[in-house]
């Protein structure tokens, strides 16, 4: 009898050996970095983690996840690559252009995959908008300015002078700066540009502008969005309205924005990390843009700028902030 009891349990124990090791073998690692926390790129890495989640890797079980922030400098950017690097996970994200940039830089073979990068090909991460047949691919948060400039013009229909504060430092604000230059003149507007290089320097940026501009145009310039409420206060003061690209500024004090749902992005970021960890090569993956658009406006932000939004405008919006 005993050699009946005890048999069973033996084969149970080595199946359970068995069947470990396995499981252990099937967790994969993503490393996810972003230049700065702000919402619009939280959100981001956010929509990355559910769009895991969904496709059944989850953290602690089949996904080891880890987290790191540039805080703004490019030098701890670049660090925390080279970490990255080294750990050798199955993928690292790397939000914004700053971030991307230092992944690509430090590494030619750990899959990278990009997100919330205006520009890849300008920014140097891949050679094209095609199949990169490199360790990289990823999503662009590129925006149609004409669509962000119609905009503008419903906000403030009088309005001349644009005004922008941005790094030109970041790559994708550069790109978008060139566009405008060469855009607005087409629409009967002018730009006036106003440089922030740190974080710190966004609201003296945009003191410079009073007098000499009708709105100020925010892009996803990552300076000027972490430090949003800076830019908020001076539009306040100077009854300057301010129009953003990305939807979560909107909530901290933009008149309105017709933009991207940083969300969504990160979800549809996460949806190519799966592609990646299911066996697919990153050089063979198609970079793609974000195309869902939402319009968001804010009345209340609006009447302490000094202006007020058309009815027919604040019910076209997906979402009004009150």
């Amino acid at each position: 009898m005993k050699h009946l009891t005890w048999a069973p349990l033996g084969a149970m124990a080595l199946a359970i050996a068995a069947i470990a090791p396995a499981q252990a073998a099937e967790q994969k690692s993503v490393a996810v970095t972003a230049i700065v926390e702000h919402p619009a790129l939280d959100a981001v890495r956010d929509g990355v983690k559910d769009a895991l989640k969904a496709a059944g890797y989850e953290e602690g079980k089949s996904l080891k996840w880890q987290y790191q922030s540039a805080q703004g400098n490019t030098g701890t950017a670049a660090q925390i690559a080279r970490k990255f690097v080294g750990d050798k996970p199955d993928a690292i994200v790397a939000i914004a252009t700053p971030s991307a940039q230092a992944v690509v830089a430090a590494s030619k073979t750990v899959p990278v995959v990009f997100s919330a990068v205006t520009d890849p090909v300008v920014a140097k991460l891949v050679p094209s908008w095609e199949p990169s047949k490199t360790n990289v691919t990823g999503v662009s948060d590129l925006l149609a300015l004409d669509k962000q400039m119609e905009l503008v013009k419903k906000v403030a229909p009088n309005a001349k002078r644009i005004g922008m504060v941005y790094n030109p430092g970041e790559a994708n604000s550069v790109v978008v700066v060139k566009e405008l230059q060469k855009l607005l003149p087409t629409l009967g507007l002018t730009l006036v540009e106003a440089a922030a290089p740190r974080s710190v320097d966004v609201g003296s940026a945009a003191r410079s502008l009073i007098g000499k501009v009708d709105v100020i145009y925010t892009n996803t310039d990552n300076n000027v969005v972490s430090a949003y409420e800076s830019l908020v206060k001076v539009g306040q003061d100077a009854k300057i309205p301010l129009v953003a690209s990305d939807t979560d500024s909107v909530k901290r004090g933009a008149v309105a924005a017709y933009g991207i749902n940083y969300r969504d992005l990160g979800e549809q970021t996460g949806r190519m990390v799966v592609r990646i960890l299911k066996g697919e090569k990153p050089g063979t993956i198609k970079p793609e843009v974000s195309t869902k658009m939402e319009l968001f406006v804010n009345p209340g932000a609006a009447e302490k700028q000094g202006i007020k939004l058309s009815d027919e405008l604040v019910k076209s919006a997906a979402e009004v902030v009150k």
